[in-house]
């Protein structure tokens, strides 16, 4: 009895060590993580270059992603290899060699780790690239040279990206943003990680179809915004069609207004095992965005720089918040226009300082930085400003005033001066940098929240800015993300598109089919 007490207590030992090494087995997926976001506009004269992009590699690339900390169950779940992230602020086209540059890096650590079961495919989608038509596309069949056909690739995309043929080609499944402003970017790429998990997990692998049907649709982030309709309601049937049985995902793309290359215009993607319902899916999504068509407006009134600023100074509402869109930073733009700057300096509501507080965001000025830096808060500058590198629309300003704040150590601005000339508190940085938060003013001393007016470089309000607004116009600007699409000398786009060409005749909507890789 006692040898059979002894080997029943042994056999249970041995079944909780054997559990417990089955409980904390180290995952078997491997997957890689790789990618490049910016937005580019072809309209703008500014050039991207390498360290624009900040890129990461290795364990630092995991801090762009809380939902693979280092203790989360998603991170748990497979090996991972962070190769190479990069995300740069949008602006003007990518040098041919930092587009190399970067790639290269990316392909030579792939190479370096392989093989894989997947890859997490991270990018914007709207790169341009001087010399090089459709760089994510490009950017993609090069790794598939490298990792072959069978790894299972997840892509996740800026709404405001472009899929082109190639790109829908070389990945396997492909998911964007529903929201924009894109509140639900983390959720987005969460998502393209956990279909990329759970295929791999249950063995099923590549969907057995994908469906891609271009839409002759070039629309402004700034018409097409989820908080108004129709993009609300739009966006709103995407959710729900991805629940449907045989369906990974599905998704709209906007598309980037502000390039002129033939992969410019709006897409509709659906993947699944599921022909049918995959089909259904696609073309019910294709055909109410051509419907709605018509109906898209700017998510806010609209109206030239001159009335804009006269219904600033005539409003009671703090801050009246005027968009200075032409020159987005966060849409292309070089950032350094100084037109609209011109007209609030030369206002002469603005020219005393017991006038109405008015606060710029923002333009560059290295030259005055230094005087800045030099003279101290309290001193006395007079340097030129803007237009270094866009200056079609209006040469240098030489800004004269005091120096309110000087702060150093911004990641994109490096050193940040606020210049006060008149009643106008003017932002100038050493390099350009979009305002987005209310921190990003008070840091300088700034209280935007009880100043009369607030003009930023921006086209819709991000959320913080948005919910800080007394009122809000957006005024119709020059530069190189201008918003009157017909002001652009478009050569390269696929035509006929709406809405350069209104009487155009209703496209045809079917389903293209997009074979697996291996089968090209």
């Amino acid at each position: 009895m006692k040898l059979i007490t002894r080997l029943t207590f042994a056999i249970f030992i041995l079944t909780i060590i054997s559990c417990t090494k089955s409980e904390h087995k180290s995952p078997t997926l491997k997957i890689a993580i790789a990618g490049l976001a910016i937005e580019s506009s072809t309209f703008s004269p500014a050039l991207t270059h390498e360290e624009a992009f900040h890129a990461k590699t290795g364990k630092a690339i995991f801090d762009n992603y809380p939902f693979l900390g280092q203790n989360s169950p998603m991170r748990q779940r497979a090996n991972w290899v962070p190769i190479l992230q990069g995300h740069a602020l949008p602006g003007g086209r990518v040098t041919r060699e930092a587009y190399e540059r970067l790639v290269t890096k990316t392909l030579d650590s792939l190479n370096k780790y392989k093989p894989y079961d997947g890859l997490f495919f991270d990018i914007h989608g709207a790169m341009s690239v001087v010399g090089l038509d459709d760089p994510e596309g490009d950017f993609i069949e090069r790794i598939r040279k490298v990792i072959g056909t069978q790894t299972l690739i997840s892509t996740s995309m800026d709404l405001h990206g472009n899929v082109s043929q190639k790109l829908a080609q070389y990945t396997d499944m492909i998911t964007c943003y529903r929201m924009a402003p894109h509140e639900d970017a983390r959720e987005s790429k969460e998502r393209a990680v956990e279909n990329l998990l759970i295929r791999l997990e249950n063995g099923k692998g590549k969907p057995t179809f994908k469906a891609w049907i271009p839409i002759p649709i070039l629309l402004p982030g700034e018409k097409t915004s989820t908080r108004i309709e129709p993009g609300k309601s739009l966006y709103a049937q995407v959710a729900p069609s991805t629940a449907q049985e045989g369906i990974i995902d599905a998704a709209i793309w906007i598309g980037y207004a502000w390039a002129d290359e033939p992969r410019n215009h709006a897409v509709v993607m659906a993947t699944g095992d599921d022909q049918l319902a995959v089909k259904k899916t696609a073309e019910l999504l294709a055909s109410n965005f051509w419907e709605k068509r018509n109906e898209f407006e700017f998510v806010a009134p609209t109206t030239t720089f001159e009335k804009s600023l006269s219904y600033a100074l005539a409003s009671k509402k703090n801050p009246y918040i005027i968009s200075d869109m032409g020159d987005n930073p966060t849409a292309g733009g070089a950032g350094d226009v100084t037109w609209t700057l011109r007209e609030i300096l030369a206002h002469p509501d603005l020219k005393s300082a017991a006038g109405p507080e008015l606060i710029y965001a923002s333009i560059p000025g290295p030259e005055l930085i230094e005087q800045a830096i030099a003279v101290g808060i309290g001193g006395k500058v007079n340097a030129e400003v803007g237009a270094q590198i866009d200056h079609r629309y209006a040469p240098p300003i030489k800004l004269e005033g005091t120096v309110e704040a000087l702060i150093h150590g911004d990641v994109y601005a490096e050193t940040e001066a606020v210049v006060k000339v008149g009643s106008v508190q003017v932002i100038v940085t050493k390099k350009r940098k979009p305002y987005h938060h209310e921190k990003d003013f008070t840091r300088l001393g700034l209280d935007p929240r009880n100043a009369a007016i607030l003009v930023v470089k921006i086209g819709y309000l991000v959320p913080e800015l948005y919910d800080m607004r007394g009122d809000w116009i957006m005024a119709l600007t020059p530069g190189g993300v201008d918003q009157d699409l017909e002001r652009l000398d478009y050569k390269r786009i696929q035509r006929p598109m709406f809405p350069l060409d209104k009487e155009m005749q209703d496209p045809d909507l079917s389903v293209r089919w997009i074979p697996s890789i291996e089968s090209l």
